[in-house]
């Protein structure tokens, strides 16, 4: 299949051989909406941008990260006009609050419910995050991607087949889509060939985290190290997704 604009990001995600083609996609698609947020385009200085910025927020992870980004002009800009959003929230939650009644009997189960709007207000201000919400808009239009080209490029699936898998966080997301995107046929075909790449690519990440341990004996000293010098980091990719080594992603001057 002849290669086209949307194509290329998972191309090159396969093509990087990574321990998971869609953590490769993540960090990318991370790394753009920091440059866009936060980078040359001043992108924070639009009023729409920082009206769609003020109402999502960002999460305490895209928080440390813009941070260490390192733009304290345009984050400042970012906190202020947040800040005015958040404290105006606030106020109108400060002038509705009313805890709910909880019963005897709740009590002494200690429910874990919600039974006030003031922690309803904050749990979901927890839960958004502008840069979250991008990336998950974009994800899901690239995991479309996917299923397209697997189904139509001999060469992608080929690709897919001889690849080291994923972590299992993508792999969740890989079998839910699998079974929406696929007719009960090609999943018969699609399947096994996942599982089969999950199977035998833990038990090689597990083999070459098992070597590091065993480098660390005096008597394995002067051994190879084999694939085992980056274990740890790869191996906790495998299980959580994205890259534990990876340094702070900073803006370009």
């Amino acid at each position: 299949m002849k290669e086209q604009l949307y194509t290329i990001p998972l191309n090159d995600a396969f093509a990087a051989n990574d321990e998971c083609p869609f953590c490769f996609i993540e960090r990318k698609l991370e790394q753009d909406v920091l440059d866009f947020t936060l980078g040359s385009s001043s992108s924070y200085m639009e009023s729409d941008i920082r009206e769609q910025t003020d109402k999502a927020g960002f999460c305490r992870n895209h928080f440390k990260k813009m941070f260490q980004y390192g733009n304290t002009l345009g984050n400042a800009w970012i906190l202020k006009t947040h800040y005015k959003q958040m404290n105006q929230e606030l106020s109108n939650e400060i002038k509705k609050f009313k805890p709910a009644k909880i019963s005897f009997l709740d009590r002494l189960k200690k429910s874990k419910e919600i039974n006030n709007t003031m922690t309803a207000w904050t749990y979901a201000k927890q839960d958004s995050c502008y840069i979250c919400n991008h990336y998950r808009e974009t994800y899901e239009r690239y995991m479309d991607t996917f299923f397209f080209m697997y189904k139509k490029d001999a060469d992608f699936r080929k690709r897919f087949e001889e690849s080291k898998g994923f972590c299992i966080v993508h792999f969740g997301d890989l079998c839910q889509a699998g079974v929406e995107k696929l007719s009960e046929k090609q999943q018969q075909d699609f399947f096994p060939v996942l599982f089969g790449l999950m199977q035998d690519n833990m038990k090689r990440v597990e083999e070459d985290v098992s070597w590091m341990v065993e480098k660390f004996d005096y008597q394995n000293h002067d051994a190879d190290w084999k694939n085992s010098k980056d274990a740890i980091q790869r191996g906790m990719q495998k299980l959580k997704g994205g890259y534990p080594a990876d340094p702070a992603y900073q803006q370009r001057k």
